[in-house]
């Protein structure tokens, strides 16, 4: 098997776990990672080249593909350099924190003939690939609607992370794209927007600026629709999506984590969210303890992610790898494999913060400037 050497931008939390999982796969090898604060430790851990620049770790003549893993608000710079110098690129999510940026990313990556794949770990959720077999054949009838939560309390920090300033984050609309992703995966993609909300209970120099309170409702021209809830403003926390058709329902529960599913002849069947039941009940102990901060758990540099999620991280490493081994590439997940599916998630974030700042419903073409 020949050996795809790859080249890491970002070893922070989510980066250097990717790494480790690339170093354990069979033809994958890291040879290169640049990060000004955490690159020479990290290299130091693989035993890798540690690069003093981005343009010296994309223009390296080993490296097959590059991954992505800096803050969201660093993303655009490293895609397109690792697009020009003929790499393929695997980027965390959200890609960009704008269209425009996304649209750019994108076209890089399609003038150059590299395959883009973009960071939406819900893809490789167990629960959400059975929901999608469910729904493909026929058990919950017609899709109608969708609902997801994604939301809890959060008290003021030690300091204030880039994750809470939205010009470096997105906020919670696009440092958390999973829910709208998932459910753009699962419905297609939405026609109009509509949002309300902003920063109720964490406003003072002791928070960021970010949004703590977001209620987006989605059309999706088929009398079909969607309401998603994001934030830290929530005293009651929440984590799921839930999925309704005409004969049945799917809820997929990553707080009391779980699925459950009510087929068209009745019966209610129980299934894992995640690969096993073991990982189930560690995201739910999470939930339900200290280490949550709002609605989710941060990371940090030199902690390692909990099992699910590590779990997740590896189904999601070992498709890359494969498909740069050349495996075929499944139809539904073709727009995951050219930022298609990434644009679409942002366009639709974009329609949404457009209309909560001009009180009005947004079309989703008056972003992405199609008819």
């Amino acid at each position: 098997m020949k050996t795809i050497n790859y080249g890491i931008v970002g070893t922070g939390y989510f980066g250097a776990e990717l790494g480790r999982i690339l170093r354990t796969l069979d033809g994958a090898a890291v040879v290169a990672v640049y990060d000004p604060e955490n690159g020479k430790t990290i290299a130091e851990e693989f035993g890798c080249k540690c690069e003093d620049s981005l343009e010296a770790l994309v223009s390296e003549p080993d490296i097959d593909a590059v991954i992505v893993a800096t803050p969201n608000y660093l993303h655009k710079e490293p895609v397109i350099k690792a697009a020009e110098h003929k790499k393929h690129v695997f980027c965390e999510k959200p890609i960009a924190l704008s269209y425009q940026d996304c649209d750019e990313m994108v076209k890089a990556a399609e003038k150059n003939g590299v395959i883009f794949m973009a960071g939406h770990i819900m893809n490789f959720f167990h629960g959400v690939r059975l929901a999608k077999k469910f729904i493909q054949e026929g058990k919950i009838g017609k899709l109608l609607y969708a609902h997801s939560a994604r939301n809890g309390w959060e008290e003021q920090q030690p300091e204030i992370s880039w994750k809470k300033i939205r010009a470096k984050s997105g906020g919670h609309l696009y440092h958390h794209i999973h829910e709208l992703d998932c459910i753009q995966f699962i419905m297609g993609p939405a026609t109009e927007a509509t949002m309300i909300g902003g920063n109720v209970a964490h406003k003072g120099e002791h928070f960021g600026d970010e949004d703590d309170l977001l209620l987006l409702s989605l059309e999706f021209g088929n009398n079909t629709f969607a309401l998603i809830e994001y934030g830290s403003a929530f005293h009651y926390p929440e984590h799921y999506v839930l999925i309704q058709g005409t004969e049945g329902f799917i809820r997929i529960d990553m707080c009391n984590t779980g699925m459950t599913v009510k087929t068209k002849d009745g019966k209610i069947e129980h299934y894992t969210t995640h690969a096993t039941k073991e990982l189930d009940e560690e995201r739910t102990h999470i939930y339900h303890s200290t280490e949550m901060d709002g609605a989710i758990q941060y990371g940090h540099p030199g902690k390692k992610p909990p099992m699910w999620l590590q779990s997740v991280m590896n189904n999601e490493m070992r498709y890359f790898n494969g498909i740069m081994h050349g495996d075929p590439i499944p139809e539904e997940f073709k727009p995951l494999m050219t930022g298609e599916a990434a644009r679409a998630a942002i366009a639709t974030a974009d329609a949404a913060t457009r209309s909560r700042m001009e009180d009005r419903k947004v079309k989703i073409s008056e972003i992405t400037g199609e008819v």
